[in-house]
């Protein structure tokens, strides 16, 4: 985890400023995430306190994080305990990635107290938890531990506060090069990757990340080791960081307190350690949570695709079998001519095929309990029946191929979502019949949002562009908010977004922006070369009946162009209520 204890030792440090301000509201966006906005000292921002399972966190943050209408209820005793009260103190616990944050807070009687939130941050195990100091007392945590889960400690309302089992190593910001050397002198793996094993496994508070840069910075060699610890070691007692974000060549994305130049991708610098933690978390955060939301629509879309694709190859082995229709039409015409070499019990008849220029002698199968004509009415019966078939199974072939393409694009906006356009992906596929209208409560109405919120951006030169991230958007992009003499964009046969430049004053390189965010809300994000279909709004129609998102149009021209997501962010965007 890039998140070990020197990075929480510099969050921590960046924190202290919150000493004296005051907690102005609690909201929980999430399961297992907590918003503060604070104000008054250092205050004036948001702090979020995050026990996430794989993203747990503390840091400032400049999102914007829903706040659900009925609270949780821990998110409910932390406004009981700590709304309106004032920050004491925070503090790490040693090196380990434990923050303490003390709160002082006026009860119902109107006395003085002090609450304590603790956040633990140690992977899947990770908790927020709210004890009273004094006493050691847990009021509640967001995650319950109970005996069957851990043997260790319990972490439930009223049992007392057990920290996490301590790992018995040495604070690596107090060690000397004589101790240093004795915490490694027994390490008989000299590699690189054994050097780093032995750093992690003697000091507290560093990540596999760091003790590999360490090692690198020594140029892998063990004597070289303490010249580049123990300096590193002081810089960060003195509270001296460098938070940065890398990329490595293999496209995974670290953050440290530390520059990384053991990895080979590009980096880049931050003022602060909360800076660099919002950047990193920004996307990655959203990106989770839109995924936990979408995981039970992501599982249907994909079953229901899977269900038309087998139904398909159905269709098209009875399709295949339907070919049959004219060679049995053709042997019922046979039998009709020949009736005479024939009667009732004979299996099968041996007839001259004249539609064959050699005119060569054919076997036909009879049933012995028919009369000729019977078995040549037969042949016809079973002629009339494929050929009918025929028709039915492509209409049904065309149904499922317009189902599958449907499911696609829902799926697409599902990949593309934010988690504000989560509702309307799901009141789309209750409209479409794929899940159940969930039940309102007594006396509640249910609201019709038909002006979904549009993600415009600002092209390099003034335009505005609209793009829609899901088929109830692009529907109300294309068939209301769009004019005549708009220009409007769409991938070339891929799913995805549907986008509007307005108005007709616009350059080359206007257009060439909105293709790429047509490229890039698709399916072929990921893809090179692109093609992008756009033509003028007033040749876009969609047709009756048709499903969500779904439109034809005409007079279209295509650019091919590669999806550049730093050209995209390098775009001014804003979502817009119209």
């Amino acid at each position: 985890m890039s998140l070990d204890g020197i990075v929480t030792r510099a969050l921590v440090h960046e924190l202290a400023t919150l000493e004296g301000a005051r907690i102005h509201k609690i909201y929980q966006p999430t399961d297992s995430e907590i918003v503060l906005h604070l104000r008054g000292p250092g205050g004036g921002k948001k702090l979020l306190l995050s026990a996430h399972p794989s993203l747990p966190r503390i840091h400032w943050t400049e999102r914007t994080w829903p706040n659900p209408t009925e609270p949780p209820m821990f998110c409910m005793l932390l406004r009981k305990h700590c709304e309106g009260g004032i920050i004491e103190r925070i503090e790490q616990d040693g090196m380990e990635r434990v923050v303490l944050l003390d709160v002082r807070h006026r009860d119902e009687l109107g006395d003085l107290s002090v609450k304590r939130l603790t956040l633990e941050v140690m992977g899947r195990h990770s908790n927020l938890i709210l004890l009273d100091p004094a006493t050691g007392t847990i009021l509640d945590s967001i995650r319950h531990v109970t005996p069957a889960i851990s043997s260790y400690r319990v972490v439930m309302p009223g049992t007392a506060y057990v920290p996490p089992p301590p790992q018995g190593k040495q604070n690596p910001l107090s060690a000397t090069a004589e101790s240093f050397a004795a915490a490694l002198n027994e390490t008989e793996d000299l590699s690189p990757r054994g050097l780093a094993q032995a750093i992690v496994g003697a000091y507290s508070g560093l990540s596999p990340l760091i003790a590999a840069e360490i090692v690198h910075r020594a140029g892998g060699e063990a004597d070289s080791l303490w010249s580049v610890f123990g300096p590193l070691m002081r810089r960060f007692a003195e509270h001296r960081y460098e938070p940065s974000i890398t990329e490595s060549d293999k496209g995974k994305t670290s953050f440290s307190a530390v520059r990384l130049t053991h990895l080979t991708g590009e980096s880049a610098d931050f003022a602060s350690m909360n800076d660099c933690l919002d950047s990193y978390y920004a996307d990655k955060a959203e990106r989770d949570l839109v995924r936990q939301r979408t995981a039970d629509l992501t599982r249907l879309l994909q079953n229901e695709t899977a269900k038309n694709a087998k139904k398909l190859e159905k269709l098209q082995e009875t399709l295949q079998e339907a070919e049959e229709a004219d060679r049995l039409r053709k042997l019922g015409e046979l039998l009709t001519a020949h009736l005479h070499q024939f009667q009732r019990g004979d299996a099968s008849v041996e007839v001259t095929d004249y539609y064959e220029e050699e005119q060569p002698l054919v076997t036909i199968p009879l049933d012995p309990l028919l009369t000729p004509t019977e078995n040549a009415q037969r042949y016809f019966r079973k002629y009339t029946k494929l050929k009918n078939s025929r028709a039915v199974v492509a209409e049904q072939m065309a149904f499922a191929e317009e189902e599958i393409r449907y499911l696609d694009s829902v799926l697409q906006g599902l990949q593309s979502a934010s988690p504000a356009d989560i509702e309307e992906i799901r009141e789309e596929l209750t409209e479409q019949g794929y899940i159940r209208e969930r039940g309102l409560r007594k006396g509640a109405k249910k609201k019709k949002n038909d002006r979904p919120a549009l993600l415009c951006y600002t092209s390099s030169e003034g335009v505005s562009i609209y793009v829609g991230k899901n088929n109830k958007q692009n529907d109300y992009v294309t068939n209301r908010l769009g004019q005549s003499s708009d220009t409007w964009l769409h991938t070339k046969d891929i799913p995805g977004s549907h986008v509007l430049i307005r108005g007709t004053d616009y350059g080359e390189e206007t257009l060439r922006e909105a293709a790429m965010l047509a490229a890039y809300y698709s399916k072929a994000k990921e893809s090179s070369g692109v093609p992008v279909d756009y033509t003028r709004i007033r040749l876009v129609r969609k047709p009756n009946g048709a499903k969500p998102g779904f439109v034809i149009y005409e007079g279209q021209k295509t650019l091919y162009v590669t999806p550049d997501e730093a050209a995209i962010r390098g775009l001014p965007s804003a979502i817009r209520q119209l």
